[in-house]
């Protein structure tokens, strides 16, 4: 069934009228309130700039069962409240005519439009949203019931989604758990295993990254290709052989050190090499299993971190990695740690695996009938 047939059989002939929201639910902008008049003990969250409420308020100027846009800041995104609430200045809320548009309604349209919306934003110090865009978005009106049943479709969806991210949260707090536990060696003796503390050091070779620009990295990146060349945070590209120098290719296992901007290690095992200003580690002794180490690190990320903050901008020196104590217990040890906390990862964290590619497949398919349920032909 195409889109229009699912459609006109939930219509069943009813005519769909085409109104600006101006004219049909005006957007009201919120009344300002400021941090000082905010209460840990107020009821009602306080939306202003974004969709994380600014904090807690002891009135409240909005319903619950009510959508908002925020307007500077995080200037268009779309929120909906299952609870009364406080809107602030740089939020505009819609009161619907209960007779004739659900609020509910207009939201998953709004977050349909979002993309139109973001379009209209003033990029600014502050980004802005203005009242008279969307005033002139134009929005379908189908019968209520119509609408209704929209919104239950889409409640549905949005439910198994929450249901599956609920479950991942779960997961990444137990993975977490573990992970504290099996690697808690405060004590010499590691709880009953003998354990001995080295520097980073002196247990792994570091190895240096390549000369390269971030416009030569987009120059040179091909999909599928076989080396991975690392920069920071997320950024990457995919080369080949011989567009960087051979002895710039690292071919072992490794813990990449992202050394600025966001602190953080990865481990890879495929040809790779990185930015010159990172660095990465690799082992030639058979009593150390580098992920293990790499794991310890993880779990110290925020120790690197701290350090990098004391720069302008985020950075640490090789010597903070080098000179970095380690616990070693008998590589048996290392084996089975690393064997349990790799099952959690690969069900918590893994991108082919596991729940989140059940979440992505998901928010495809809610994202699939938003738009289907809400492709109203404009006339």
């Amino acid at each position: 069934m195409n889109n229009n047939a699912f459609l006109e059989k939930l219509l069943q002939g009813a005519k769909v009228e085409w109104k600006t929201l101006g004219e049909v639910a005006p957007p009201i902008r919120g009344k300002r309130v400021v941090r000082a008049e905010l209460s840990e003990n107020g009821e009602y969250p306080v939306y202003q700039n974004s969709l994380k409420p600014l904090g807690f308020y002891t009135s409240m100027n909005c319903n619950k069962y009510t959508a908002f846009i925020i307007a500077a800041g995080a200037a268009g995104e779309i929120g909906f409240s299952d609870v009364d609430f406080w809107a602030a200045d740089d939020c505009y809320y819609f009161e619907c005519p209960k007779d004739r548009l659900d609020s509910k309604f207009l939201y998953y349209f709004l977050l349909k439009e979002n993309n139109k919306l973001l379009a209209q934003v003033r990029r600014a110090s502050i980004p802005r949203l203005g009242k008279i865009a969307i005033e002139n978005l134009k929005i379908p009106i189908p019968p209520l019931s119509v609408q209704q049943e929209i919104v239950k479709i889409l409640d549905t969806l949005t439910a198994l989604t929450s249901e599956l991210t609920s479950e991942l949260n779960l997961r990444q707090k137990q993975y977490e758990y573990y992970r504290d536990m099996l690697l808690n060696f405060k004590e010499l003796n590691g709880g009953g295993y003998e354990v001995k503390w080295k520097t980073l050091g002196d247990v792994l070779i570091r190895t240096k990254g390549t000369q390269i620009t971030a416009s030569k990295m987009k120059e040179l990146h091909k999909d599928n290709a076989p080396i991975k060349i690392f920069a920071g945070g997320k950024t990457f590209a995919l080369v080949n052989f011989g567009d960087i120098p051979d002895k710039d290719v690292n071919t072992n296992p490794s813990i990449i050190v992202k050394s600025r901007g966001i602190i953080e290690f990865e481990y890879y095992d495929k040809p790779f090499s990185h930015k010159n200003e990172m660095w990465s580690y690799y082992s030639e002794n058979e009593n150390i299993n580098l992920k293990f180490i790499f794991y310890f690190l993880k779990l110290n990320e925020p120790h690197f971190q701290r350090i990098g903050a004391k720069m302008q901008m985020p950075q640490i020196a090789t010597p903070d990695t080098d000179k970095f104590q380690i616990p070693i217990p008998s590589i048996e040890e290392q084996k089975r740690i690393v064997e349990i906390l790799d099952k959690f990862d690969t069900l918590a964290n893994s991108i082919s695996e596991g729940l989140p590619k059940e979440i992505e497949l998901r928010n495809k398919q809610y994202e699939y009938y938003r738009e289907m349920l809400l492709g109203f032909e404009r006339v």
